[in-house]
């Protein structure tokens, strides 16, 4: 399978949530500022290369294609436990009927660490699963961060307009994390071919 392939899926997967995320923090009129978005993005480049780099240890310790293949297994449980954590709920969708606030607001560094640690746990499995498959460490993690400030940013300033479309029972946001589960298991998959 072309390596560009697997970079592009993972960037996507990296930081597709952060999208989400930006959506909701977008309709409820609730901005990011730009140096928030980049300590985010900091964030996210520092767990991916962590990620990366314990999957390139393990890579050196396991035997033969092993790597390869757990690699894939990893992968291939993100991308199912991505799908399934999306499945529209109740709570959901009453957390989207809440009144947005009438006065934009930004968020302070504090919650700024918090949403990036909490948003880079994507970066972290996948970059461990990128480093068993020996992918280059700053490549993969420069691309996640830069995904992950695009993204913020994009579901920030589209939030308002966009967070009440909906594909099917999900919104813009759930379906492009649906979207990011999808292209790790397809990853997982044409690994071995």
């Amino acid at each position: 399978m072309a390596p560009w392939f697997i970079i592009v899926a993972l960037t996507i997967s990296s930081s597709i949530d952060n999208l989400g995320v930006g959506l909701s923090y977008g309709i409820r009129k609730i901005r990011i500022s730009i140096y928030s978005n980049f300590l985010i993005a900091v964030i996210c480049f520092l767990f991916s290369v962590t990620g990366i780099y314990f999957g390139l240890w393990i890579a050196t310790v396991l035997p033969g294609i092993l790597p390869m293949i757990l690699g894939a297994i990893i992968l291939g449980i993100i991308g199912i436990r991505i799908i399934l954590l999306t499945k529209p709920t109740k709570e959901k969708e009453e957390i989207a009927k809440l009144p947005t606030n009438t006065k934009t607001s930004y968020i302070g560094w504090g919650e700024s660490i918090m949403l990036g640690i909490a948003l880079s746990a994507n970066a972290l499995t996948n970059g461990v699963g990128a480093g068993l498959l020996g992918f280059s460490p700053f490549l993969i993690s420069l691309l996640a961060a830069i995904g992950s400030f695009v993204t913020v940013w994009a579901g920030v300033e589209f939030g308002v307009k966009l967070i009440n479309i909906r594909i099917g029972k999900y919104t813009i946001g759930e379906f492009g994390t649906v979207i990011s589960g999808v292209l790790l298991l397809i990853v997982a998959v044409l690994v071995f071919f």
